[in-house]
């Protein structure tokens, strides 16, 4: 029998689609052509992209999983590390069949990521301007970090001179480092244009720096980049042993 959507069948309808963990598809909205110019300037500067999950009513997340723990802000391939590319034609073809996906940009190919609390880094973007450092793209999200791309350290001949990742922090287990987060091999992190879940629908992920600027090497942005997030956490702790209310 089908189901009539307000009826009781709707409801029920409803019901078993959520302990499925799935929702009603979303309207397909039309492209917007600044997204697509923004994706394609990210791909220039030798970003690779993939195609990430993206805001929806009720979980936060479009994708299937109940009680997502990173909503909208997760790949939506298992297979997002070979996926990511920089090639023009495709991910013209992926912004066109999935306007309203997120993308990820895949770190320790092409660059990394130093992802700081945002006051933090900007305290520490003033300092680097002001001393002339030379500062690659940077991106502000609306949950409160600031996102510094720098080329990467790749693979050294020597394994014991870097690490992995799993070894700093992985996207599921970010709430777990509050301070300086070195997104490298294994990693990922959203690239604008992002929207994302919670707030009034308008939580983005925007560039302060845009993706024509050089990347940097990561060392020369770390000791200002570390000096500041140190700061940042003595004051956070005086404020937690003043009785103060935590700034977010």
């Amino acid at each position: 029998m089908s189901a009539t959507f307000g009826g009781p069948s709707g409801r029920q309808g409803r019901l078993s689609q959520w302990l499925r963990g799935r929702r009603p598809k979303q309207a397909v909205t039309a492209e917007d052509p600044g997204r697509a110019a923004l994706l394609l300037a990210a791909a220039e500067a030798g970003l690779p992209l993939a195609p990430a999950a993206h805001p929806a009513p009720g979980y936060g997340c479009s994708c299937d999983r109940v009680g997502c723990p990173t909503p909208a802000r997760h790949p939506v391939s298992f297979a997002w590390q070979t996926q990511s590319t920089t090639d023009r034609a495709q991910i013209e073809r992926w912004a066109r069949h999935q306007p309203q996906a997120n993308f990820i940009t895949a770190t320790g190919m092409t660059h990394d990521v130093l992802d700081v609390p945002l006051e933090a880094g900007q305290e520490a973007l003033e300092r680097l301007l002001a001393s002339g450092v030379e500062v690659g793209p940077v991106a502000g999200s609306d949950d409160g970090r600031l996102l510094f791309f720098t080329l990467t350290r790749g693979t050294p001949e020597d394994e014991d001179e870097w690490w992995p990742c799993e070894l700093d922090c992985r996207p599921e287990t970010m709430d777990e480092h509050p301070g300086l987060r070195w997104h490298c091999r294994g990693s990922y992190v959203l690239v604008p244009p992002a929207r994302l879940p919670g707030g009034d629908g308008d939580r983005r992920v925007r560039w302060v720096r845009g993706p024509e600027h050089a990347l940097p090497d990561p060392l020369s942005l770390l000791e200002i980049l570390t000096d500041a997030c140190a700061r940042y956490a003595g004051e956070e702790a005086d404020q937690v042993g003043a009785g103060w209310p935590l700034r977010h």
